[in-house]
């Protein structure tokens, strides 16, 4: 059995690799290499940033399981994997924490106002400005997988009323609200104070955030996206922005990456960016391994393995409740 690793390891994490599979052969092929190494992978665990022949990878038919160490399935589900037989899993959930901190800062950097205080930090300006709140807030997320979960529950405190989308629009959290089936988000979006983007990219969710949602949405709001960029119309969002109905947006992602110099986006007061960075987190590789791990000694026994994604739609699904 060969193992082709993409993300950044160490001699640790391949140690836990060896010890989950003995007799393996690992192969650390990092972004350099893993266009070449996949060829000859039985199992690939990473996320390549680089172009993958994946028509020759399916072609060969040697490649039977793809391990993702993000929650984010976009990488290496294009059309040739998905008609094909190889098992995908992803890493839904394992850096929700993460994801639900750096929303936080986001969310609440917007609402005090904190690009405004640092500009007049620059000028150094002690001048009070208007502020918001988030306590008290109705607030809308889109997507209540391992994330759009995870940062519910931490919303939860803060006395927010909490509603949902979801495509699997069941097993709702005492904590939230409203659980909805994913084509009611015309409706959720009219109702909320915030709007929060935690949904995969896939067909249906590109381009799913667009002037007619943005519409529907109550003069004054908040768009949040820790997703994935293009499941937004960036030309609708600034228009929205630019014409004053919508009060502000935290991005950390964006329809093209790296955001270009010419966006509007960076020139605006009311807007936050950052450099994809949620996911980080000091003990991530350690997680994204533990959870290979798992997964790893579940396929050599036979069991049935965690975050098994709908290739066509990019997420797992959850399995409904037994009635």
């Amino acid at each position: 059995m060969r193992i082709v690793l993409c993300y950044p390891a160490e001699k640790k994490h391949i140690d836990m690799i060896a010890e989950a599979a003995p007799g393996a052969e690992i192969v650390d092929a990092g972004q350099e290499r893993i266009a070449e190494e996949i060829l000859g992978a039985d199992i690939f665990c990473g996320h390549a940033k680089v172009p993958v022949p994946w028509p020759q990878v399916v072609e060969q038919g040697r490649l039977q399981w793809i391990q993702s160490t993000a929650a984010g399935m976009d990488h290496c589900l294009v059309p040739s994997v998905i008609g094909s037989e190889i098992l995908v899993t992803s890493a839904s959930g394992v850096l929700a924490d993460q994801v639900t901190e750096h929303t936080f800062a986001l969310l609440t950097g917007l609402l005090r106002q904190l690009p405004v205080f640092f500009r007049a930090q620059q000028q150094k300006e002690f001048v009070r400005r208007p502020t918001r709140d988030l306590h008290h807030r109705t607030i809308g997320i889109v997507g209540l997988g391992g994330v759009g979960r995870r940062l519910s529950l931490a919303l939860s405190p803060f006395k927010t009323r909490i509603l949902a989308t979801d495509w699997c629009p069941y097993d709702k959290p005492d904590w939230v609200e409203s659980l909805w089936p994913a084509e009611r988000l015309l409706d959720m979006a009219a109702q909320v104070d915030i709007l929060i983007l935690c949904a995969p990219l896939n067909d249906l969710t590109r381009g799913m955030i667009d002037k007619d949602v943005l519409a529907a949405m109550q003069p004054g709001t908040v768009l949040i996206n820790v997703a994935r960029g293009p499941l937004v119309i960036e030309d609708d969002l600034v228009a929205a922005l630019e014409s004053g109905h919508l009060w502000g947006a935290a991005m950390d992602v964006t329809e093209t990456e790296p955001l270009p110099p010419s966006s509007r986006l960076w020139e605006m007061p009311n807007v936050i960016i950052t450099p994809h960075v949620g996911g980080q987190a000091a003990s991530r590789i350690d997680d994204c391994t533990e959870f290979f791990c798992r997964n790893l000694r579940r396929y050599l026994q036979g069991e049935p393995l965690q975050n098994v994604v709908d290739k066509r739609l990019g997420f797992p699904l959850r399995p409904k409740p037994a009635t």
